[in-house]
């Protein structure tokens, strides 16, 4: 199950072109079904409100990339963090495999803000002990030719991007 944002949920793109169908071409050899319960906009509190209905599904991984719009809107690390804490410990109970996408601050912000959100995917990898993808758009951020027009969102070549990264995560989570 992809559990994230619009950075996730295909913002911008035709379903055919959705992280999850990429996913699943790329690892097809696997039969591995996604589930997309990512939604465009979402923030960490809005991913507790809504991941115990979203677990419901039984997933077996859930790859976990919310925060990028906690960050936007300058919401403290710290809750950030609790929000992601407590939905770690929410999917660990139905016992899915945790993939944790993490998320990088841009350098415009301050120095305190930009430290703090970006070490809590590394802590909280290391606390829960979980297969740990340090940035989620590795390779498509600030490169115009993989994003959209508004230079946030991958379009379906920084789709493809991402889905190849992700797919050594998934699969050593599958193992």
């Amino acid at each position: 199950m992809l559990f994230g944002d619009s950075l996730m949920a295909g913002y911008g793109l035709p379903q055919t072109q959705h992280l999850h169908v990429i996913l699943e071409r790329e690892l097809k050899d696997k039969n591995i079904t996604f589930i997309n319960a990512s939604v465009s906009g979402d923030t960490t509190a809005g991913g507790l409100a809504r991941i115990d209905w979203s677990l419901s599904e039984k997933p077996t991984i859930v790859v976990l990339g919310l925060g990028a719009n906690d960050m936007l809107r300058g919401i403290d690390p710290k809750v950030v963090k609790q929000n992601l804490d407590l939905m770690i410990k929410k999917i660990k109970g139905v016992n899915a495999k945790i993939i944790l996408a993490g998320m990088i601050s841009p350098q415009s912000y301050n120095t305190e803000y930009k430290k703090a959100f970006d070490n809590i995917y590394p802590d909280l990898a290391s606390e829960h002990k979980l297969i740990y993808f340090p940035f989620l758009l590795d390779g498509v951020a600030l490169n115009p030719k993989l994003n959209l027009d508004d230079g946030k969102h991958p379009n379906a070549e920084g789709v493809k991007v991402i889905a190849k990264n992700l797919s050594k995560y998934i699969l050593q989570a599958y193992k």
